[in-house]
């Protein structure tokens, strides 16, 4: 039966770029949806910046821009993350959007009606050097628990404990390191304690959505008190002015406190996906309202271990009680550490995901890595160098690519590149082991157990070496009369192949797109694993796939030494690789025709020749340093493949190159670049 998954990750904090936890969660996620996705099932998987709160609202202010503009310059340096890593959201907005804020209003609302809101008047500690109350994340001190020094104001990373800001011992602001004052302040509160809530909740949470060790947690937080009280206490929703977020209705001067629009966010998202066209590309029909209302939609949720009080008794209680549909499934993982130790920015201890595409490192290399280390538990993971390269070297390289480099070379020279079309007794049977183990990995991947799935994987991988090892193609094939018997099994090995790259296709997406595109087939699903591929024609073998260097992980792993400004006044960019300077394909061109472009004061419309059949047409901002007439005839250089860019003005076919001081305005002029004698059109700048 077809599954109908809506699928999120933890909304990531507009305040900063991501870190390495991020994108371990995000790849957890991506796996496990493109394991749906290939077995037929219709996944939607959705994200969003959280973008409200005080932190963002400081943030901004020293930075100088509006909340809103600080935010869409995190959001503008999100899609080099997903599309680096080969992470598939069909959708990621933003918690400042308008459907989050519809949504929080009418859930805030719906519990309101539901008489599970309730004010009360609080202490609330005010900074009074900023004049301004402190949000929970803006006050530490000693945990009233276990006595851990420099707690935040909300929970105790030490112990885990959840508690308010007052209870901390020996406060202090963060903001100015002043001793906070209280202050009395009207908050409105989510009636958690309720017997209703607790009632449901009890219930909710012996339903099979959680794990154990979740539910050992929850299980601490429904604890009774001496007098037979629950735990779970009133829950504070509301946050006052200054505060960037969404105000409350009838409430002027407060807003929600960002935990509680933060996981509407996922529905938010999920409606922008409805409203843009996106569900219905994917094959729905429905409305975002008849969607959500469908008892058969599966809700699920990754997150961290950090967050799970928020999202096991907050989020159900606030979706039920509100008359929607409570979460399916919510699946919490560990954090990533690097040789054992937690990441810190101050120790310069941890990995940085952009450094790592910097670099030019396989994304796919730390997607098997971390899945090969992922299981459906709670446990923290370790980033280890040595066993990254053993890891990448041996089971990658080593096991499964080099299965396919051992045969296609043989099947291309002596037999035009077709299969056979019958395989012999012992090829029949290897290929029929392989395929017996699809449904246990199956059942491997749906229970999250990825290192378990990868390690039966490599084990099949063994067995195919050993076939190969034992009938040597290599040998065969220079024993007259038995080119049959080699094409057997150069088929078999390719067949195998195609096999495991079903099993890891949810791990390495983009490897088995080269795969498909060298065995010219469709995108493989689970369900081919059953078939063979008969007497069919595969294509020209490519190297698939490079070893690690561990040279590369010295430099991941070694903080980037502080850019030194040149005379032009301007740093040195990130190191790259050789392999990147080749991407980019500099042409000599002459300048054929030149003019101003009508409607704007700072570019030209150059018609360039490179040597092709037809001139160029490029935008280019220099007309405040070069007259048009004056560019005619001259050669220049360019970068001939940049993506065409659809203008406002028509279409710029490539980039001409400029030189310029950093400080324009302090320093003005600009130098086109300009070959020497004897260079023509066309030729490449290397």
């Amino acid at each position: 039966m077809t599954r109908t998954l809506f699928v999120t990750t933890a909304l990531p904090y507009a305040n900063g770029p991501f870190h390495i936890g991020h994108v371990m969660e995000y790849i957890q996620a991506d796996i496990w949806v493109r394991f749906q996705r290939m077995n037929g099932h219709r996944v939607h998987f959705v994200g969003a910046d959280d973008a409200h709160g005080a932190p963002i609202m400081i943030a901004a202010e020293k930075a100088g821009l509006t909340p809103q503009q600080f935010v869409a310059g995190i959001a503008a340096g999100r899609q080099q993350y997903f599309d680096g890593f080969h992470i598939s959201f069909d959708n990621w907005s933003s918690t400042d959007a308008p459907e989050n804020h519809a949504l929080s209003k009418d859930i805030y609302l719906a519990l309101r009606r539901n008489e599970l809101i309730t004010t009360k008047t609080i202490e609330q500690f005010f900074d009074p050097v900023k004049s301004m109350f402190l949000p929970d994340r803006y006050i530490k001190g000693e945990c009233p628990k276990c006595g851990a020094k420099d707690q935040y104001g909300d929970s105790c990373e030490v112990c885990g404990a959840v508690y308010a800001p007052t209870d901390l011992k020996n406060p202090y602001s963060t903001l100015s390191g002043a001793t906070p004052v209280m202050k009395s302040s009207e908050h409105y509160f989510f009636k958690l304690s309720d017997p209703r809530c607790i009632e449901f909740l009890s219930r909710w949470t012996q339903q099979g959505q959680l794990q154990t060790e979740v539910l050992n947690k929850i299980r601490e937080w429904f604890a009774t008190d001496d007098e037979g009280r629950a735990g779970l206490g009133d829950w504070d929703i509301s946050r006052d002015a200054p505060y960037f977020g969404i105000e409350i209705p009838d409430a002027p001067g407060k807003y929600f406190y960002v935990w509680l629009d933060a996981p509407i966010g996922y529905l938010a998202s999920l409606k922008n996906h409805f409203d843009r066209g996106g569900a219905r590309a994917l094959g729905e029909t429905r409305s975002f309202d008849e969607f959500m209302a469908d008892p058969a939609t599966e809700q699920v949720h990754f997150i961290g271990k950090d967050i799970v009080y928020f999202h096991t008794l907050f989020w159900p209680a606030m979706l039920h009680f509100s008359g929607r549909k409570t979460p399916t499934n919510v699946f919490v993982h560990g954090w990533i550490t690097v040789k054992q130790e937690k990441m810190s920015k101050s120790r310069g201890t941890g990995i940085s995901p952009l450094r790592y595409l910097e670099l030019g490192m396989d994304a796919e290399w730390l997607r098997y890595y971390i899945a090969a280390k992922l299981n459906s538990r709670v446990e923290d993971i370790d980033f280890n160098p040595d066993d990254f390269v053993a890891r990448v070297n041996s089971d990658l390289i080593g096991k499964y690519v080099n299965i396919a480099s051992r045969a296609a070379g043989f099947l291309a020279r002596r037999f035009g590149g077709t299969l056979a079309a019958e395989t012999g007794a012992e090829g029949r049977t290897l290929l029929a082991a392989l395929r017996a183990h699809a449904a246990p990995i199956a059942q491997l991947y749906e229970e999250r157990e990825f290192g378990k799935a990868l390690r039966e994987v490599m084990l099949l991988a063994d067995r195919v070496n050993e076939y190969v090892d034992r009938n040597k193609p290599w040998e065969i094939s220079k024993r007259p009369g038995e080119d049959a018997l080699l094409h057997e099994v150069c088929s078999v090995c390719i067949e195998a192949f195609r096999v495991l790259t079903i099993y890891l296709k949810p791990v390495l997406p983009a490897l088995a797109a080269q795969v498909e595109a060298f065995l010219r087939i469709e995108p493989l699903r689970f369900a081919d694993a059953s078939h063979s591929l008969g007497a069919h024609r595969i294509g020209e073998y490519k190297h698939l796939m490079q070893r690690v260097d561990p040279a590369l992980l010295d430099a991941l792993l070694t903080p980037p030494a502080p850019p030194v400004a040149l005379p032009g006044g301007e740093a040195l960019a990130a190191e790259i690789g050789i392999a990147d300077f080749a991407k980019i394909d500099l042409r000599i061109a002459k300048i054929v025709a030149a003019e101003r472009v009508e409607g704007s004061t700072k570019l030209l419309r150059l018609t360039l020749d490179i040597g092709e059949a037809r001139p160029r047409n490029v935008f280019s901002g220099i007309a405040s340093a070069f007259a048009p007439e004056d560019l005619v005839g001259k050669l220049t250089v360019m970068v001939a493949n940049l993506a065409p860019r659809k203008m406002k003005f028509g279409v710029s076919e490539g980039m001409v190159l400029a030189a310029s001081h950093a400080d324009e305005k302090a320093q003005p002029g600009l130098y086109l670049l300009e070959p020497g004698p004897g260079a023509a059109p066309g030729l490449r700048v290397r």
